[in-house]
């Protein structure tokens, strides 16, 4: 998970049955470096005790509302005042209709009450509970009122039904936190585009030409522009990776088909980012069946596949900003700067495949990021880490150049 350092976050947890999950969560907010401070209603105690979370956090868990605590005078306000952000989950249909309605008869809801910042509320009870029109009416009240609504997975409930109301994995709520509060949002309303992943080109019914990418360094891409406020759409090649959090994505699988994906959404996207390693041969034929063993040797007939970049070059409207991958195993920077001017683009991301650490389906990468006025060399760093640079670059380039566009 990305750094929350300096972050203070509230978790309030109340008494429902994946309690348990929030042990996890407040963990790993723990390690990305929050301040974390646990709420429980006295209902919650009965499913996960406070000195679990206390053990996980170092903090004081709190439940008794008029419980007096020697850091702070009255601990409910202090604690909305510093808080960044307030996630009440598991959120039963009792604590939904509380906070709808201003009651505050308890630690989590008067701290609720009190708090400005940003509030989440993930609900979890049974499905007949969750979609009773007196919860459905609470939680759009809530809505109103700027509260987050996360979604309830769907699977086997604690009472042994299959059906919608369980509480999100961990993942997926340390994941809206993360969007919320783990970068600044310096792309906000900005429209990214991201291409990522291999093309696969078929031969046969069973086979297929492609190459080496797993996809991580665009999906990488993604989230990072993602938790900069940045609208994104992920086109991507085939993959096995998880999907990326609050971004729409358009799965594909041949060159022309990521060509089509970029026609479309070019006209809606200001920063263009080609990642994908996208097939530069496909066959000439395709066989309508599998093709049988014969002779020792097959020679397969190859044509070129369209040049994505090349077609970006002579489409592309004023204000786009697009930056490029190059892979290569000699002159690395020279290819680069050569495709650099080539394509049109505003800048370049150069690997050097034979780099310890660098290239495909490995989670770190060594880069050099090349732009038209500078060369800077990157050293081994986790894909994150580098898709974090090539956004700041990119932010930078890009806000030099608007003015002047519009």
């Amino acid at each position: 998970m990305e750094s929350l350092e300096g972050k203070s976050i509230l978790l309030a947890v109340s008494g429902g049955i994946a309690a348990y999950k929030m042990a996890e969560v407040a963990s790993a907010l723990r390690q990305a470096d929050a301040q974390v401070h646990v709420l429980m209603t006295e209902n919650a105690t009965k499913f996960i005790t406070p000195l679990t979370f206390e053990t996980l956090t170092g903090n004081r868990c709190f439940v008794d509302t008029f419980e007096k605590d020697e850091d702070y005078n009255v601990a409910h306000i202090a604690l909305a005042q510093q808080a960044d952000l307030m996630m009440i989950a598991p959120a039963t249909a009792d604590v939904i209709a509380k906070l709808a309605h201003g009651i505050a008869d308890d630690m989590v809801t008067t701290t609720a009450l009190a708090a400005g910042c940003c509030k989440m509320v993930a609900p979890a009870m049974n499905t007949a509970m969750l979609e009773n029109p007196v919860t459905q009416d609470n939680m759009e009240t809530l809505g109103q009122y700027g509260y987050q609504i996360i979604p309830p997975d769907t699977g086997m409930l604690a009472c042994q039904t299959v059906g919608t109301g369980r509480l999100p994995e961990p993942q997926v709520l340390l994941d809206y936190i993360a969007w919320q509060l783990a970068r600044p949002k310096s792309l906000d309303g900005v429209r990214v585009t991201v291409t990522a992943g291999p093309t696969e080109e078929a031969l046969d019914p069973v086979r297929f030409l492609t190459n080496h990418s797993s996809g991580k360094m665009g999906y990488a891409l993604a989230r990072e522009a993602m938790l900069r406020g940045a609208s994104v759409t992920l086109i991507s090649g085939p993959s096995t990776l998880s999907a990326v959090p609050f971004v729409r994505v358009e799965n594909v699988t041949t060159a022309k088909e990521m060509l089509h994906a970029v026609q479309d959404v070019l006209p809606k996207t200001d920063i263009l980012i080609k990642s994908a390693a996208v097939a530069d041969y496909r066959p000439t034929h395709v066989y309508d069946e599998k093709i049988k063993k014969g002779s020792s040797k097959l020679t397969v007939e190859l044509e070129r596949t369209d040049d994505i970049l090349e077609w970006v070059s002579h489409n592309r409207h004023p204000g786009l900003f697009v930056c490029g991958f190059s892979m290569e195993t000699q002159d690395m920077v020279e290819n680069a700067k050569s495709k650099l001017e080539s394509k049109e683009l505003d800048m370049i991301v150069a690997n050097y495949l034979n780099e310890p650490g660098a290239g495909f389906a490995v989670d770190t990468n060594v880069v050099t990021l090349i732009t038209r006025e500078n060369t800077l060399p990157l050293p081994m760093m986790g894909k994150d880490q580098v898709a974090e640079r090539i956004m700041d670059i990119i932010a930078i380039k890009r806000s030099e150049n608007v003015p002047s566009q519009r």
